[in-house]
């Protein structure tokens, strides 16, 4: 009787052990099913001196390669010019110009940004002049929403 009641609790034990199992992996599931609904972001091509691409897109991979088609059509000699600069996975971007004042200039991305102000105060601190002396010449030259959408005209 002492053995039969020893193999009760270990099969009681395992089917505790089981039904933990399957409630962690649904957990485990439900977070990445939750990941995999919020990797819409924006990414920003650029071809050095001839053109951008800026796309909104479900994940980086498909994103990217929808900015290198913009950037191609915006003038970019070929695909292959249009580097990857970055990837944003949601909230605003701001886009900062910035030249050294020995003359090779370059764009800076800040993005995450829970508002259109946030962004733009990114962008100030950014070119903050006490932050950045050797610049000649830095702004904010683009502002981006959520979807990738370009709110400012240059």
């Amino acid at each position: 009787m002492v053995g039969a009641s020893g193999d009760q609790a270990r099969k009681a034990q395992g089917d505790i052990m089981r039904i933990m199992l399957r409630a962690v992996l649904a957990v485990i599931l439900a977070l990445g099913v939750q990941v995999a609904a919020r990797a819409d972001g924006i990414a920003i091509v650029q071809a050095v001196e001839q053109a951008s691409g800026v796309c909104n897109g479900p994940t980086a991979a498909e994103a990217f390669e929808c900015a290198k088609d913009k950037c191609v059509a915006a003038g970019a000699a070929a695909r292959e010019d249009c580097l990857e600069m970055t990837w944003c996975q949601s909230g605003w971007t701001v886009d900062v110009f910035m030249q050294s004042t020995e003359g090779p200039h370059w764009h800076e991305y800040h993005c995450g940004w829970s508002s259109r102000a946030e962004a733009e105060a990114a962008g100030d601190l950014a070119c903050n002049p006490e932050r950045k002396k050797q610049l000649m010449e830095c702004a904010t030259v683009q502002i981006y929403d959520p979807d990738g959408k370009a709110l400012m005209e240059n």
